[in-house]
């Protein structure tokens, strides 16, 4: 749950600078087209995978120098 949070302020901040814009589009909204949608979630897709990735492997060599398995 913390690391979906972490995600989420990390890409409105990437969004912020990449965009600059304060809120990226969402898929249903009329305003955007169907490129800056896509590019949204593909960024916001990658950003969450690499904080999960981070936090998993944090964990496990956490848990490996705790036990040693």
């Amino acid at each position: 749950m913390l690391g979906g949070l972490v995600a989420g302020a990390i890409f409105k901040q990437v969004w912020k600078l990449a965009a600059g814009k304060d809120d990226a589009p969402q898929a249903t909204s009329e305003e955007y087209g169907w490129g800056e949608i896509l590019v949204a979630a593909a960024v916001q897709g990658a950003i969450y995978g690499m904080v999960k990735a981070a936090i998993d492997r944090s964990t496990s060599r956490s848990l490996h120098q705790a036990t040693g398995k």
